[in-house]
Parts: structure tokens; sequence; C-alpha cells
């Protein structure tokens, strides 16, 4: 480890990590971005974003992820490929280790993201961006007349549900158990949907498709019998795993669904610690969300940095 002291470590290289990095590298703040083994964040594994704002045609989640990382480049900003592996967040300045280096830091902001969970089928992630999805709100759109599977028993699975009946034609919400978690409006609002069945104490077993999905084969729990359910699209709604437990091991509060807690604007309860993007947010979690925060975490840092040298 050198003696350098950056002004800000941004920990994250999704929408939230690299607008961060944008805002503080022109504010001379001549961040470190630690990017991860597999920078750009969760919009790698997406094909078309049409909800971006500036992209007429839409643009390649990849694309996207690309030419953020080239503009936040420009201003100067140092971007490594390594995951962080442990934070001493005790005294300042801040020290954040990777699997090669230690870095010094006056603040850092935390923008890793949450994880979509999936079943771990075994031709679920393969068809990833080919009809298997695990955000309606950002690709509902595609499935305009199609029929579409929702994986799951709470309220996320029946928002989605009713969410995709505006695209799809039809919507099966698949369960493992014969009773939802969900709470009773939500359930009953999807009962009263036309659009939306119910396939209960079943489990998926398979995403079927070559090139796209076209079905799911599920087991029924009771018999034991082996269907198939026809399908264009398949929706994990099953939760989201933040990426916390580095922040948690280092004094950061989380809450109990796992997600960072938020005392004033982005500032964590740690001095010098600030939060943006999904690993914060477990409603929205759209691209242009995490990146709003990612501008308010780096004005919060350069707000903060010129108190302390005042």
């Amino acid at each position: 480890m050198d003696n350098k002291i950056y002004n800000v470590i941004i920990i994250g290289s999704g929408p939230a990590g690299l607008t961060a990095a944008l805002y503080a590298a022109r504010a001379e703040l001549k961040p470190l971005v630690i990017a991860g083994l597999a920078p750009g964040g969760q919009l790698m594994q997406t094909t078309e974003v049409e909800n971006f704002p500036g992209f007429v045609n839409g643009i390649l989640g990849p694309e996207l992820m690309d030419n953020m990382i080239k503009q936040v480049s420009r201003f100067g900003t140092e971007i490594i490929n390594d995951n962080a592996v442990s934070i001493d967040f005790i005294k300042q300045p801040f020290t954040v280790k990777t699997d090669k280096a230690e870095f010094l830091a006056k603040t850092v902001i935390i923008a890793t993201g949450a994880e979509a969970n999936w079943l771990n089928l075994p031709n679920e992630q393969r068809l990833r961006g080919k009809g298997v999805s695990a955000c309606a709100t950002c690709d509902g759109f595609f499935f305009k007349g199609k029929e579409v599977v929702v994986i799951g028993g709470g309220d996320t699975a029946m928002e989605e549900a009713n969410f995709l009946t505006r695209f799809a034609s039809k919507v099966t919400i698949v369960h493992r158990r014969d009773e939802f978690r969900a709470s009773k409006i939500m359930i009953k609002r999807a009962q009263d949907n036309p659009k939306i069945a119910f396939a209960t104490n079943v489990t998926v077993t398979d995403v079927l498709g070559e090139n796209s999905v076209e079905g799911i084969t599920i087991k029924d729990n009771k018999t034991g019998e082996d269907k198939t359910i026809s399908a264009q699209g398949y929706f994990s709604a099953i939760g989201h795993t933040p990426n916390t437990k580095l922040f948690a091991a280092a004094g950061v509060e989380i809450d109990q669904k796992g997600y960072i807690v938020i005392k004033q604007q982005t500032r964590t309860n740690i001095d010098g610690v600030f939060v943006a993007g999904d690993v914060n947010d477990p409603r929205y979690r759209q691209a242009v969300v995490a990146a709003g925060m990612g501008c308010m975490a780096a004005l919060d840092v350069e707000k903060y940095l010129a108190e302390k040298e005042s």
C-alpha cells in the first residue's frame, strides 16, 4: 500500500457508482472506482434498455455501461477491476482492501447494488435477456401480446403480474405452495384480473427454449406429475439480495431486509460513508434512479469534504 489518500473511493460500477464517479471527477475529487471483476452491474446482463433518458431507439445494456465507463475515464476517474474484500471504517482515513492491493480514502460511496434471486434452473441464466428477466417494469414492454410466467408468491410477484397484464396476453403466477405470502389486497387484485392465471403447489424444474423462452416445466408437488406451461417470458419475483455483507461487517447499519440504512440525504450511520443505488433501494430498482442517487452521493461527498477542510 502506498500512502496516497483518495478523496473518495466508490465501490461498485453500475449506474449509481459510475454517475457518482462522473460528478466526483468533474469536481476535481479524483475518485477511485473499485469496479469488481465484472464491471457494469446488472445492466451488463440486459439486452435492450429503452427507459434510460436520451436514447431515442434504446441502447444495449453493455453498450450503455461501456459508454459510462469511457465517460468517467475521460474526466480522470481511476478504475480498478477488482473486488473489495475487507474494509476498515473504524478510523480515518478509511482502508479498503482488494485481493491485490490496499487503498486509503477520506470518504467512501457504497454502490454495490443488489442481485436478483434466482431458482438456479439449468437454463435460467443461459436465457437471461432472451425472455428471462427479474424486472417487469424494465422489460414488460417487450412482451406485448405474449404469454409470460411470474415466479413467486409475495407482494412483488402479484405487483409484477398485474403490471405485466398491460402488455402480455396472459400472465401465469407460479408458486411452490398452496398459499401466498402476499397481502390479501394484492392477492385479490391479481385474482380479479382476467389476464392472470395461477399454478400453485408446483416446483419449476426448468426454462424451455433454445434461443428464447418457449415455456417452463413444472412438477406437481402432490402428484409428482410433470407438466409444461407455454410462455415467451419468464419473470423471477422471489426477491433481491443487496450486496451489503462486507459493509455490515464494517459497522454500517443494515435494515431487516439487508439494505443499507440512510440517515440523512445519502449519508450512512458512519461519518464519511455514503450510499447510492439498489444497495439502499428495495422499491424502485431502476437504472435512472440509481444514477440519480449516484449524483446525490457525489454532491454530498463534495460538500462533506469542503466542510471538513474549511
